[in-house]
């Protein structure tokens, strides 16, 4: 067995190789190992390769034995994991010089469940720091490059989790979401890219960029493995106050094929304005076009405060992370700056020289929100116009099922062609932003290719209607039939048997 074999494979077929004695976790696991080391010298989207952790891990599962009733729902499944997930004894560094020599005492909620199921992890991935950026050219540690064309950002900030999905050196892949940043670089690296419901996944062991909006998400090739993977992570959890109540999700959570086209499927107007890309644009009214055919009712609304999302975001979110961030002084744990003066001098050198210029910007940012005489005028109408947000999706969802609309603006943009203007760059979370500040859950679906790069298409639904947007998504991942990524029909070179 080879990567050409199991380029199409979901959990599924894996965990039926392993009962088949066709293969082993652990060859497997060193088929990937393999792939990551030859690729990732030019994809860089691994900070930390764990070759003798996974290869133990994968003996160990080797040495156990499962009967059908209590198979391990991820048993052998190899994962790459965002480097701002805790996994212990693993280096976390949140893409930051400034955590650069922190290693975790303790695994994330999602970590403990996924080691729970059987899985394996392969190492932390590459991300914008402290989960600051739509493209990983923030990352304190170099860029990831996007497989499809190595001139390309792969978004972010997840994007080093996208990048080693897409380039399959992992089946799977755990991203975190604070305005899009699983389901931008999922757009931007042709694969499947799930933000659930904010609180239906713990946020136990996610190092915090701001509070109310980060969530844990699923980067997968398919949607069958996105609905799995998920299963295992949701969930209440009591050592975070924020995670809802419910129990963790289920296939019977999902819709019949019959009960799936009485779905309505919305529209906002507001998502297609100037400024998109028309060839994203054609794509989807291709697909509206399909969905009509297929005996879908298509239904037009409006989110009238989509406009104001953006700027609400760049206030709420930079605020909580100037709070968050206060704790990286060099006391603690962390880099610390060499011979400080004295406290003062301690604080400022360290947060100065340790944190990137993005961070930087955003910590000014939120504090000036936060400031004496500015916090009405900034951040509580951030707040405000939050709340009208979320109002426009609660009022769409009375009239449809679930909305589709663009996960980005733009196909994958060019190194550099954005960062040097940071509104410019901030535009590009433009379409995930608003369901970000309305906590409600949305997937990206690669729908389609111009020129080989991917085309993004973004399910939206009602808080905890998750079982709706994967159904919905299943179904149109079997009629549009778009292949999911084979960077090495694009890279010959490539190849790996």
């Amino acid at each position: 067995m080879n990567i050409d074999t199991i380029k199409n494979f979901t959990i599924d077929d894996y965990q039926n190789a392993y009962k088949n004695k066709e293969i082993s976790p652990t060859e497997i696991t060193q088929l990937f190992l393999d792939r990551i080391r030859l690729l990732d010298p030019s994809l860089r989207a691994f900070l930390t390769v764990d070759d003798k952790g996974a290869m133990q891990r994968a003996q160990e599962l080797e040495e156990k034995k499962f009967g059908e009733a209590d198979f391990p729902p991820l048993y052998g499944i190899p994962l790459a994991i965002k480097d701002n997930i805790c996994i212990q004894g693993l280096p976390t560094t949140c893409g930051s010089r400034i955590l650069s020599n922190y290693h975790s005492p303790f695994n994330a909620t999602a970590v403990e469940k996924i080691i729970k199921a059987g899985g394996i992890f392969l190492g932390k991935t590459n991300m914008d720091e402290f989960a600051m950026g739509s493209s990983t050219e923030n990352s304190g540690f170099g860029p990831t490059r996007n497989p499809f064309d190595p001139k390309r950002v792969p978004g972010g900030s997840s994007g080093g989790s996208a990048a080693s999905v897409a380039a399959l050196e992992a089946p799977l892949a755990l991203g975190s979401d604070t305005g899009g940043s699983v389901r931008q670089p999922a757009a931007f690296c042709g694969i499947v890219g799930l933000r659930p419901t904010y609180g239906r996944i713990s946020r136990y062991g996610l190092i915090s960029f701001a509070s109310s909006l980060d969530q844990i998400g699923t980067l997968t090739r398919n949607v069958q493995d996105s609905l799995a993977l998920f299963s295992v992570i949701s969930g209440q959890d009591n050592r975070d106050s924020t995670c809802a109540p419910y129990p963790p999700f289920s296939s019977s959570d999902c819709l019949h094929e019959d009960e799936i086209k009485k779905m309505k499927v919305g529209v906002a107007k507001e998502y297609f304005t100037t400024g998109v890309d028309p060839v994203i644009t054609q794509r989807i009214q291709e697909i509206l076009n399909i969905l009509t055919k297929e005996g879908f009712e298509v239904v037009e609304v409006s989110l009238p405060h989509t406009d104001y999302a953006l700027e609400a975001y760049y206030i709420v979110a930079p605020a909580e992370a100037c709070s968050n961030l206060a704790r990286y002084d060099g006391v603690a744990y962390g880099y610390r700056c060499n011979q400080p003066l004295n406290l003062q001098d301690l604080y400022t050198r360290t947060r100065t020289t340790g944190f990137g210029k993005e961070v930087l910007r955003r910590i000014i940012l939120g504090t000036y929100c936060l400031s004496s005489g500015y916090y009405d005028e900034f951040y509580l109408k951030g707040m405000q116009v939050r709340t009208l947000v979320k109002k426009d999706f609660e009022e769409s969802f009375e009239k449809c099922d679930i909305l589709l609309a663009p996960v980005t603006p733009s196909l994958p943009f060019k190194f550099g062609e954005k960062s040097h203007d940071p509104y410019q760059m901030y535009l590009a979370d433009v379409f995930t932003i608003p369901s970000a500040m309305a906590g409600i859950p949305a997937l990206s679906l690669n729908c389609g290719y111009h020129q080989h790069l991917p085309i993004g298409l973004q399910i939206l639904g009602a808080p905890f209607q998750e079982g709706k947007i994967l159904s919905f998504a299943s179904f149109l991942e079997k009629i549009l039939l778009v292949p999911p990524p084979d960077i090495d029909s694009l890279h010959p070179k490539k190849e790996v048997h």
